[in-house]
């Protein structure tokens, strides 16, 4: 079989594969993302191998999470991101200083070192953006508002998930060398400017040109997101950061809306490929090792994040039932962990055991913060119809 026809099988697989595990995930009442990495263990390598080799499935998800990471800076126009930050700032950063603690601990319980230790602690801070607000019903008032709440919070997450991508980026020689300092200090503001000079007197022109041909304006968006990706890398940044930066600069453009709802499709087919190739590089074979600290870990962030959220919220003004909610579905670890997981087994600095503590830890907390979400609040797929809210 060729490479070509490989490749066409392996899609084939995923997406065949995907279509059948989604339903069953959606009758449970599960996030999509859930199937996604299941399926990888399936199919991949250290189960039926089917798909034996998931490289290129690798490399192709991983344009997923530069999509993901252009869509996630489309949302943060200053202005409104200023106004939202300033009443929940305290509570983002106490609830992940807090969660990074406890990660650390239970590492450093299981021995592992302290590089690993403060990785693990790092991959707790985030919750999940893409579970938080898909079971966020949009049609009552009180859920509005707990949905601004969340976005304020997991944007806050977001920018220091780009700091923790930074640090790891500048770690990847086994330490961050002065010039390395110097590239994270210089090479991010240089790369900002770059990217509000070309939106402000290139990209708003063509926009305001070219407006009313909807495949131009994709083709555009497409273009300056790999664009930045492919930019970042001259300072010595990541794609990841490049791509974010592009969503920011343009997130004050009156089009953004349109460029976040016409991408999400394409993002959508590479986070499949992604979650995927998260799941076929899972080895079975080490679950024996990390589950009990991996259960331990996932209780914990599932029984803390309500309790601390409703504490923390409650000092800003909001009522104890509103920070229970936030904290109930802001209660699993993040796709950001898993992100946070894979560059940094990419750079050496996490073993085996450590990865893979991580990645059962987002999956365990991805499947009962779903299960619990649906059973106790309204959202697009309650158990119940009174419960079920778009």
């Amino acid at each position: 079989m060729g490479n070509g026809e490989t490749i066409v099988f392996s899609i084939f697989l995923i997406f065949s594969g995907a279509a059948l595990l989604s339903t069953l995930v959606l009758f449970t009442r599960q996030s999509l993302l859930v199937g996604y990495i299941i399926l990888g263990v399936i199919l991949g390598p250290w189960c039926t191998g089917l798909i034996a080799d998931s490289t290129v499935i690798k490399q192709v998800g991983d344009v997923g999470i530069i999509f993901l990471l252009f869509l996630l800076g489309l949302h943060l126009h200053p202005q409104k991101l200023w106004h939202m930050l300033r009443r929940v700032t305290s509570v983002a950063l106490i609830s992940c200083f807090a969660f990074a603690a406890i990660g650390y601990g239970i590492a450093y319980v299981f021995g592992m070192s302290h590089i690993e230790c403060l990785i693990v602690g790092a991959a707790m801070m985030f919750s999940s953006t893409i579970i938080g607000l898909k079971l966020l019903p949009t049609t009552i008032l009180h859920h509005q508002h707990i949905g601004e709440l969340m976005i304020s919070v997991l944007l806050l997450q977001d920018l220091i998930a780009i700091v923790v991508l930074l640090l790891i980026n500048g770690a990847q020689q086994g330490g961050i060398t002065f010039n390395e300092v110097i590239l994270m200090v210089v090479g991010l503001p240089s790369l900002l400017l770059f990217a509000f000079v070309v939106e402000r007197y290139i990209l708003v022109k063509l926009i305001a040109r070219f407006d009313r041909i909807k495949e131009f304006i994709f083709i555009v968006s497409i273009a300056w997101c790999l664009g930045m990706a492919e930019v970042a890398k001259i300072p010595g940044l990541t794609e990841e950061i490049g791509a974010f930066i592009g969503g920011v600069a343009l997130a004050a453009s009156p089009i953004a809306l349109y460029i976040a709802e016409s991408l999400k499709p394409l993002r959508d087919f590479f986070l499949v490929m992604f979650f995927f190739s998260i799941g076929a590089g899972f080895n079975l074979d080490i679950l024996p090792s990390i589950l009990i600290p991996a259960l331990l870990l996932a209780g914990i962030m599932l029984l803390l994040k309500p309790v601390l959220f409703r504490f923390l919220f409650t000092k800003v003004g909001e009522t104890s039932k509103v920070g229970w909610e936030v904290g109930v579905r802001l209660g699993q670890v993040s796709e950001f962990s898993l992100l946070v997981t894979y560059l940094a087994m990419e750079a050496h600095l996490l073993g085996d055991n450590a990865g893979y503590l991580i990645q059962a830890t987002t999956l365990l907390t991805f499947i009962a913060s779903s299960y619990i979400v649906v059973l106790r609040y309204p959202t697009p797929m309650a158990i119940s119809d009174k419960m079920r809210q778009d």
